[in-house]
């Protein structure tokens, strides 16, 4: 079956069809008629039969693994399409769909959560939580995609990319409450998953790159939003006291006035509940601005920068921490999924925890103590030569902190494994790791550490150059690590860098999309290749399974997206995915589907366009130099060179048109689209974008 849904921006948020208008048609699962699935801590502790996907990482563990195996590495070359929805007003898709008895609900762009038939695809309800209205100018800060959401006693729950925490009905897509978890007036803005455990919901937020932030993450009661805690994840001025010892403690790892440039340590993922000890992890981000020599100058450790934190799930009360990269300079966040699962090391049992973050080592850790076990590198890693067992402390290569100039270190601020998330298979006991070998030239030359100010973005007072990284110097693999062993038992070589997060089965299979829009399955065990499709577009999402009637069925939300394409340059630029060019959908495969896919077009590389009617003047170009990375370049690209996420402006004619461009810039004239009123700049200053936009288009056609 095949169904194109209706898209809405109406002041009616809720679109509900086939019946779903009655709330006692459903149980409090969301499920039709009585006796369905309770999604409450024993669910979603539990391993299951995988006929239901309850989690973000499927159940508590976060392992990502299904124990489903209809599908298996003997038969899965017979999948098929099942079904499919297009998604022709999507964009970025990014998300894992919840599948909860026979219902899959998933995020769009822009938040819109649908939920439908997972049988057939077919459309139950459309929620639009109307976004692009509410952020108002934070539209500048917020990206247009969601990794995820939560389910818990019959509520969905989704954090909105302008910060609001919202609680749906599960049977019709109603709202239940709403609450707003940032401060409106601070360039905050959410692209993580919500996770919930024993009646409450927990979520974090970003924004360390847009200016002064101090993180933190907030638990909301599931049933009310009431706020039940917030815990910050770094000091705050001295002078207003502290929230908690664990503060008081941190505080004595930093020196100068780091509050004033905010600090840092978002949680934007890496979140997860241990029911074992009833904790909850968090992975903590990188500091703001990302030179410790600005936020710290004296040094310190920075706690708890890219740390995994452990709190108590009831009070938020601090138990310990594990700091993977001390005082951190190198965009190093730990926000990487957390992944839980019994092992033996050593002829020991241990509760372990697995975190494999942007630093590039693999990091085991008895999640009963928050004792480093093992750390090795994954991937290439040159800022440290290894992790030191004794203190839990890397051992730094000299220069690394570009104390003596300009450096390329490996890995760069996009890391060795981004949220791109992994999976553990309890069968073949190896975890199966989206990896990237990507570097980066840092230097602080030339930026004044005594006077520096947070512009509007924070990592300038690092002087990060991420244009040294080349398509043809970047590489990235699946990588299957044995966490006891900590070691590669295969890998597979990946197109591009920028390649999607995994799931593994009992089938002994591993499934990932990838970067050139196909979806593969590789056994699991050693990594032979079984099958593929090729899926029309480029693929940021993960893939889960899931059963009704008997059928297992793999699902996948295709459609490029994330922040390399955001961010745009050559790495995302060389697959092709131009804007708007290729389909978005929700495609699902059975064994023995026999659905064909429309085909999709072939990438598409925008061609710059030459006009000798515009006269670019050196001046205005160099003065819309300084104020294009902290404007346009989140969506636009640096460089002016497109990702596919937003149109490449060096082959837009509006750029040719100063009164086009003054109306789409100042005027939000495409606000609708997701394209943000820059109301804050002058028109003269406007012109100066046209120049430097220009100044990126060759005089003539490439040839």
């Amino acid at each position: 079956m095949k169904l194109k849904l209706p898209w809405t921006m109406a002041v009616v948020a809720v679109v509900v069809v086939a019946g779903c208008t009655d709330p006692t048609s459903r149980s409090e699962s969301g499920t039709s008629g009585e006796g369905g699935t309770v999604v409450d801590a024993e669910a979603l502790a539990a391993v299951g039969n995988g006929d239901n996907w309850l989690a973000y990482g499927r159940n508590f563990s976060e392992q990502r693994y299904s124990p489903l195996a209809q599908v298996d590495d003997g038969n899965v070359s017979d999948l098929g399409v099942a079904w499919y929805v297009d998604l022709p007003h999507d964009r970025s898709l990014v998300g894992t769909p919840l599948v909860v008895d026979g219902v899959l609900y998933y995020e769009g762009s822009y938040n819109v959560l649908r939920a439908v038939d997972a049988k057939t695809g077919e459309l139950l309800w459309e929620y639009d939580p109307q976004v692009i209205e509410t952020a108002g100018d934070r539209l500048r800060v917020v990206w247009d995609y969601s990794r995820g959401i939560a389910f818990w006693k019959g509520a969905v729950y989704q954090a909105t990319m302008d910060g609001r925490l919202i609680a749906l009905d599960a049977r019709t897509g109603a709202e239940l409450w709403s609450q707003m978890t940032v401060d409106p007036e601070l360039p905050l803005y959410i692209t993580g998953v919500p996770k919930v455990f024993k009646d409450k919901v927990i979520i974090g937020n970003g924004g360390t790159e847009f200016g002064a932030i101090r993180g933190y993450v907030t638990a909301y009661d599931a049933a009310t939003g009431e706020q039940a805690w917030r815990w910050w994840t770094v000091p705050g001025n001295p002078a207003d006291g502290f929230e908690n010892e664990a503060m008081r403690m941190a505080a004595e790892t930093w020196t100068g006035e780091w509050w004033k440039v905010g600090g840092g340590g978002t949680v934007w993922n890496g979140i997860t509940y241990d029911p074992d000890f009833d904790a909850v992890y968090l992975g903590t981000g990188n500091g703001a601005p990302w030179n410790p020599k600005i936020r710290s100058p004296e040094g310190g450790d920075n706690l708890f920068l890219c740390s995994i934190v452990a709190l108590d799930a009831d009070t938020g009360e601090y138990r310990w921490h594990y700091q993977t990269t001390p005082a951190e300079a190198w965009d190093y966040n730990s926000n990487m999924d957390i992944v839980l699962a019994d092992i033996t090391v050593e002829g020991r049992d241990v509760k372990a925890l697995m975190h494999a973050p942007k630093n590039g080592f693999f990091y085991v850790i008895d999640r009963s103590t928050g004792q480093l076990i093992s750390a090795e590198p994954f991937a290439k890693t040159t800022w440290a030569s290894e992790i030191d067992l004794e203190t839990g402390r890397p051992v730094e290569v000299p220069g690394a902190r570009y104390e003596e100039g300009e450096v390329e270190i490996f890995p760069s601020a996009w890391g060795a494994h981004t949220w791109h998330a992994m999976s553990y298979n309890p069968g073949t006991g190896l975890a199966y790791v989206p990896t990237m070998d990507i570097g980066a030239v840092y230097s602080d030359e030339g930026i004044d550490i005594q006077t520096w100010e947070s512009p509007d973005w924070a990592f300038e007072g690092a002087g990060l150059d991420i244009t040294v990284a080349g398509a043809e110097t970047s590489v990235s693999a699946l990588k299957a690590w044995d966490p006891v062993e900590q070691r590669a038992v295969w890998e597979v070589p990946l197109p591009g860098v920028w390649n999607a997060g995994t799931l593994t089965t009992a089938g002994n299979l591993v499934f990932q999309g990838r970067a050139d829009g196909r979806l593969f399955a590789y056994r699991a065990g050693d990594g032979s290749v079984l099958w593929s499709v090729d899926l029309g577009s480029g693929i940021s999402a993960a893939p889960i399974t899931y059963a009704v009637d008997g059928t297992q069925y793999v699902s996948i939300l295709v459609g490029w997206g994330g922040g390399m394409p955001a961010l745009g340059t050559t790495l995302p630029a060389q697959h092709g995915w131009s804007y708007r060019v290729h389909p978005r959908r929700l495609v699902t495969f059975a064994l023995g589907g026999e659905l064909e896919l429309p085909p999709s077009p072939p990438p598409f590389f925008p061609e710059p366009l030459v006009s000798s009617d515009f006269v670019v003047d050196p001046a205005l170009a160099e003065a819309g130099g300084s104020i294009f990375p902290g404007k346009c370049a989140i969506c636009h690209g640096f460089g002016a060179v497109a990702g596919g996420a937003a149109p490449d402006l060096r082959a837009s004619p509006v750029v040719l048109s100063h009164e086009a461009f003054v109306d789409v810039v100042l005027g939000g004239g495409r606000q609708q689209m997701g394209m943000p009123q820059f109301s804050n700049l002058s028109e003269i200053e406007a012109g100066a974008l046209q120049h430097y936009i220009r100044a990126q288009v060759p005089d003539k056609p490439e040839e």
